[in-house]
Formats: C-alpha cells, sequence, structure tokens
C-alpha cells in the first residue's frame, strides 16, 4: 500500500473506531422546501437564453430554489431535472465570493427539443460526460466546459450530474449514491441512444463514474428496440474506478460483444500507475483498478522486474478495448486526471473523441497489441499543459 493510500485510509479507520464515521446530514431544512419554488419546475416553452447557456446537463440531485441564484446540492433529488449551463465562474454574492456555475432549469421537453436542434445543425454527434467521486455540480460542468472547449466538439455536451459529496472521505457515500442512480441514468441513456437524430454518442467516463456507465450501456443493448444502440460507439474511460478483474470477465459479453466491436464500438481507457486516488480505492476494495496497471500478482511482477521491464499489468487483451497508459506523462497532486491535465495525454484524449484511433506519439508495449505508452513530449514542457488541455485558469474550483 502506498503512502497516500495508507493516509488516506487512516482518518476512516480513526473515524470508525470514534464512532464518528462521516455521515449524509439531511440538515435543517425540510427537502420539499428546496424545491417548492416554480422555478424548480420550469413550465414548457418557458424562455432559456440559450446563447448564454451553450452547455446541456441531466442531474439526479437536489436543486435549491429558494435564492435568486439555483444551486444543486449533494442530495439526492426527487426527480430527474435537466437544463443548460456555461462554465462555472467566481460570483461575489452577499459579500461572499463563491464558484458558481450560471444555469437554468429546463421542461423535459424543451430541454430534449432543444438538443434535437443543436444536434441537427452539426452531425447528429453527441458528447455525454459522466464524472467520479467527489465532485461537485461546479467541478462537473468546470469540467466538461473543458472536455467541450478542448476538443471542440461538433455537437451538443451533456454533463450528468449525480449526487457524489465533493468530500474525502465520503467515498463510501458517493458509491451508495452513484448504486442508487443507477436506475435514472440508465434510463436517460436509453432515451438518449434511442433518438432517431442520434447518429453518434460519444461516452465520457471518469473514475467512478464508470461503475455507472458500463452497466447502463450494457442495460440500453438489452432494451434496444430495432436500433440495436449502435450509435453508443465511442466509450472513453478515464481512471476508471472499476474492478479490473469483473471489468475483464464481463465487459465481451455484453458492452463489447462481438456484434457491437464488429459495428465499430470500442472502448478507450486511460490507465496510470501513478494514479494515488486508485491505489487508495484498491487499499479499500482489495483489488486493482482497471484505471491503474498495479500488478496484483506479485510472480508476474517479479517476472517483469527480471526482465528488465516496467512493473505494469494491465486488463487482458479484449476485441475492442484499447488501454493508453499514462504513467509516464502523469499530472496533478493525485495523477487521477490526466486526460484533463497533461499536455501529451490531452491531444490523444481529443483524437479520440474525434474518432482518430491511430496516434504516432502512442508506444506500443509488446508483446500486448491493445497497450499503448504516453511518452514525454520536449515540445511540451508542463508548463504548456494549461494552455494544450485549454484548463481556464480564471475558473479554477477550490
Amino acid at each position: 500500500m502506498n503512502k497516500f493510500a495508507t493516509a488516506l485510509l487512516a482518518p476512516f479507520a480513526a473515524l470508525a473506531l470514534a464512532g464518528c464515521f462521516p455521515t449524509v446530514d439531511y440538515g435543517d431544512v425540510r427537502h420539499s422546501a428546496y424545491v417548492a419554488e416554480p422555478r424548480c419546475t420550469p413550465q414548457p416553452d418557458a424562455p432559456v437564453d440559450a446563447a448564454a447557456l451553450p452547455l446541456f446537463f441531466v442531474t439526479s440531485r437536489l436543486p435549491d430554489c429558494r435564492e435568486p441564484e439555483i444551486h444543486l446540492l449533494g442530495h439526492r433529488g426527487d426527480r430527474v431535472r435537466y437544463g443548460r449551463f456555461a462554465e462555472p465562474r467566481d460570483e461575489t454574492i452577499g459579500g461572499k465570493t463563491r464558484f458558481r456555475t450560471p444555469l437554468a432549469l429546463q421542461a423535459e421537453s424543451d430541454w430534449w427539443g432543444a438538443l434535437q436542434a443543436e444536434a441537427g445543425r452539426k452531425q447528429g454527434r453527441v458528447l455525454l460526460y459522466v464524472h467520479g467521486y467527489r465532485e461537485s455540480f461546479e467541478t462537473t460542468t468546470k469540467d466538461a466546459a473543458q472536455i467541450a472547449r478542448m476538443t471542440g466538439f461538433d455537437g451538443p455536451v451533456i454533463a450528468y450530474s449525480w449526487p457524489s459529496q465533493h468530500k474525502v472521505l465520503s467515498y463510501a457515500v458517493d458509491e451508495t449514491n452513484m448504486y442508487h442512480d443507477v436506475r435514472n441514468f440508465r434510463a436517460f441513456l436509453k432515451a438518449l441512444a434511442e433518438q432517431p437524430w442520434v447518429t453518434e454518442v460519444v461516452i465520457v467516463a471518469h473514475s467512478l463514474g464508470a461503475r455507472l456507465v458500463v452497466p447502463a450501456i450494457a442495460y440500453v443493448d438489452r432494451a434496444a428496440a430495432g436500433s440495436d444502440s449502435r450509435n453508443i460507439s465511442n466509450i472513453i474511460l478515464a481512471s476508471p474506478d472499476i474492478d479490473r478483474e469483473t471489468f475483464e470477465r464481463d465487459i465481451s459479453a455484453d458492452v463489447l460483444a462481438e456484434a457491437k466491436v464488429a459495428r465499430a464500438r470500442r472502448i478507450t481507457a486511460y490507465v496510470s500507475l501513478k494514479d494515488k486516488a486508485l491505489a487508495a480505492s484498491r487499499a479499500i476494495h482489495g483489488y486493482p483498478r482497471l484505471g491503474s496497471p498495479y500488478c496484483f500478482d506479485s510472480f508476474v511482477a517479479d517476472d517483469l522486474k527480471a526482465r528488465g521491464l516496467p512493473v505494469r499489468c494491465y486488463a487482458h487483451a479484449i476485441p475492442g478495448l484499447t488501454i493508453v497508459d499514462t504513467t509516464d506523462v502523469s499530472r496533478g497532486s493525485t495523477g487521477h486526471s490526466n486526460f484533463l491535465r497533461s499536455a501529451v495525454v490531452c491531444r490523444d484524449f481529443v483524437d479520440v473523441v474525434a474518432g482518430r484511433l491511430v496516434r504516432p506519439e502512442r508506444v506500443p508495449v509488446a508483446p500486448l497489441h491493445h497497450v499503448f505508452r504516453l511518452l514525454p513530449n520536449p515540445a511540451a514542457p508542463k508548463d504548456s499543459d494549461d494552455i494544450i488541455c485549454q484548463r481556464n485558469s480564471d475558473t479554477e474550483a477550490p
């Protein structure tokens, strides 16, 4: 267990022994009071400034509509809601500076109509981003806005936000809420995939979001009525916090079944041995995660070391699966968001979103034909990461 994982688990153990393990506080406001204001239930044809709010969101978070600015909480909502948003920014409200996402809730029918109009102006492509552990609505929309800006995606971008707590010690709560949200997400994904005007759904799932996305795709495949869900073709798992062995066992039987791969479905998984968040997850769950090439089998690790090879172990070769190892170009304090932080990874990610499957910067990991390493690029030093990844340093969440 590395130092980060030990440091993360220590507070959990101490809190458990003290009998004060973090719990979800209902709060001193009835949840029904948060949504009593009519703005929480917008009527059809209510005006929304699409130019000011160009991006789309779907959320199962509980909204707080008591103040002029709607805020999405960490509690479970009473139903799924739809809306539009713009990139979050610092705003001064009541003398206090807060990081807020400009947003407007929208009637479900209006939202689908706006999404269709936006997709129709493009090529029918839609990008769906699903966040992971320890995210607020603001950090989720910040990342979704960066993805839209960085990729220049030629269609509408949707952020799906489930009620993550945005707290380090609330990992178990986030897992619980993620599983609670399975029905909500798979119903939305099914509705999206069944729209006749959607030609392709590009799905980007980060961290714990992979555990929401992968089984939902399998559900949509089973439930697809005639369309065969073939428009879900490009699936990107960034730092996926999903059991690696479970993924290996199940994926070729459903999401990457032979018929799906024959119709060009593919999964690209970005992994890193320097991902401290996934090292902590491995310590909690006992088994390695798909997003970390940790060698669980010590005999395999010893053999790699004896052969002078990097001690890294990956998911087995599965048709339709490509693994991109970002260990050597990892960025950030945890190395858990390289696809948004590292210039080399950002460039690769942009190409994958665009459907370009081959990049000269990828170095094959022989004899594993499905695994590639990304190596440092002298022409893209660390100080160019923000520029190439098009991070907006003026809108960074605290």
